[in-house]
């Protein structure tokens, strides 16, 4: 039994979604896997299946109808594993924008460095991005100055996806009352976890663009981090003024 469990969301994945899995179960630390795939209509779900039979014991499956967010898939994944009793829970991506062998790195940060949550940060020790348009590199560095901002986390990279929550965090938040679904829903966990008083740690990580599959990143992924960072805020000053 590992400590361990990396939740991955899919959503057409079928050229990475082998590769990735081989690479995690493969690290010198023992992880499972947990695979919510979204109804890929490319038949990802039936290639974690079938690999089912080979880490029947180390990879699980949530398959859910229709592509439904982000957020709501991470959130499956938690409640998953906080009731199987993981003690060490990562989100990470399938396409190898994120290194499996970070993974212990970010374990290593909650185990030996005190970090309530570890975040792979591509910003923490300069622009580590491999691969992104300039622009894109720009609007994503400039939209995490901007949360720290208006929130006052000390996170240089808030909109990071690549993360180990402690299961106490994630047992102390209302995951139902999350508000985002998508890409800002990120942003709400850090800040949910912040204003809780939690320990958050940055791990610096080099972040390469995927090479296979579709990225599912566009402009207004954008715009709703920038807007509903706001609405977080917001929401903060009102919980504090009900206390």
């Amino acid at each position: 039994m590992t400590d361990s469990i990396v939740i991955i969301p899919t959503y057409n994945e079928k050229e990475n979604v082998e590769n990735i899995i081989r690479a995690v179960l493969g690290q010198e630390k023992s992880f499972h896997i947990l695979i919510i795939d979204d109804g890929s209509p490319d038949g990802t779900a039936s290639i974690v299946k079938h690999l089912q039979i080979e880490f029947f014991d180390r990879l699980f499956l949530i398959e859910r109808e229709g592509k439904l967010g982000l957020g709501t898939a991470y959130i499956a994944g938690f409640k998953w594993a906080v009731g199987h009793k993981y003690d060490y829970i990562f989100e990470m991506d399938a396409d190898f924008s994120h290194n499996p062998a970070d993974l212990q790195r970010l374990y290593d940060a909650c185990v030996k460095e005190g970090a309530d949550v570890a975040v792979g940060s591509r910003y923490c020790n300069g622009v580590n991005v491999v691969n992104w348009p300039l622009g894109r590199v720009l609007m994503s560095y400039f939209a995490s100055v901007y949360v720290r901002v208006i929130t006052g986390m000390k996170i240089k990279d808030t909109t990071a996806g690549f993360k180990c929550y402690k299961r106490r965090v994630l047992e102390a938040i209302d995951l139902d009352k999350i508000h985002f679904k998508g890409y800002a829903f990120q942003i709400e966990m850090k800040y949910t976890a912040f204003l809780k008083g939690f320990k958050i740690v940055e791990v610096p990580i080099i972040f390469i663009n995927r090479v296979l599959g579709v990225s599912k990143m566009n402009s207004s992924i954008f715009g709703e981090a920038l807007f509903g960072v706001l609405q977080l805020k917001l929401w903060s000053i009102g919980r504090k003024s009900k206390m």
